[in-house]
């Protein structure tokens, strides 16, 4: 290449860079009229107080995949009460209350990570209820659009034969004593089809049919608990970090909505990873 060809490159580099503002970094919420539409059916009358001093949520300002958004949730404050629920929405979907969690003690400080779908440029929002019952809100602008009807990515048959299969891995923090913090990452094979997809054989749109519930455990305990909506991306999968409470095994039961029930149980001593 030319140096004058090199030179335009890198012109339009420093351009682009120097265009970029620091909204566009950080990607903050912006006024929404969605939401001021939204928030009483979600809320109640509850208060929300800002969230940012107890948790942050990151997540891209321009997604490359619309139905494969990246969404982390981190409970920043250690010295907080501890976050007992969390809502997870999506201002601008169909259905914009992606997942409701509730977490068990063992979770401690909260480390989650999941994937969404977004159908339109939009706010993702967390709201997260401590022990003492205050709520605390925070999120992030998303430039994405077209995730909930977005076609599957794999042969619908071939998702349909591999549905409910599980798996579990342990990523970090396994050790032989209990009081370690582990980091696991669960993956299940589902379709969680929104709806609004099309079969691209046929052209004909494919039913809803998605994971609604999601409930893992450490033994006895309860880990995290999830009920979900269409904006949950397809084969669900979340990132989580918990307290090692020196069970042997973790459970995982999943339902979806057209009566499907599936169950796995894994031995952290044998776990992949």
């Amino acid at each position: 290449m030319s140096r004058p060809i090199l030179g335009a490159v890198a012109a339009a580099l420093v351009s682009i860079a120097g265009n970029t503002t620091a909204d566009e970094i950080r990607n903050p919420l912006i006024e929404s009229q969605t939401w001021s539409d939204l928030r009483a059916d979600v809320t109640g009358d509850r208060d929300l107080l800002p969230g940012e001093s107890l948790f942050t949520l990151d997540a891209p300002f321009r997604a490359h995949d619309a139905a494969t958004v990246p969404i982390r949730i981190v409970q920043t404050d250690a010295s907080a009460e501890r976050i007992t629920e969390l809502s997870l929405i999506v201002d601008e979907n169909p259905a914009p209350i992606a997942a409701t969690f509730t977490f068990g003690e063992l979770m401690g400080r909260i480390d989650l990570e999941t994937r969404v779908r977004v159908n339109a440029y939009s706010n993702v929002r967390a709201l997260a209820t401590t022990e003492d019952g205050r709520t605390f809100m925070t999120g992030r602008f998303v430039k994405a659009s077209g995730g909930c009807s977005a076609p599957a990515s794999k042969d619908p048959q071939v998702a349909i034969d591999t549905m409910g299969q599980m798996k579990l891995r342990h990523m970090s923090g396994l050790t032989a004593q209990s009081g370690a913090r582990i980091e696991a990452k669960l993956m299940i094979r589902h379709p969680n089809f929104s709806g609004l997809q099309r079969d691209q054989v046929t052209l004909l749109t494919i039913p809803a049919h998605f994971v609604d519930e999601i409930e893992v455990r450490q033994g006895d305990d309860l880990l995290f608990r999830m009920t979900g909506g269409i904006s949950i991306s397809e084969d669900p999968t979340f990132q989580f970090s918990y307290t090692d409470n020196g069970a042997e095994t973790v459970h995982v039961r999943a339902t979806d909505t057209n009566g499907g029930i599936f169950e796995a149980t894994f031995r952290k001593a044998a776990v992949d990873g």
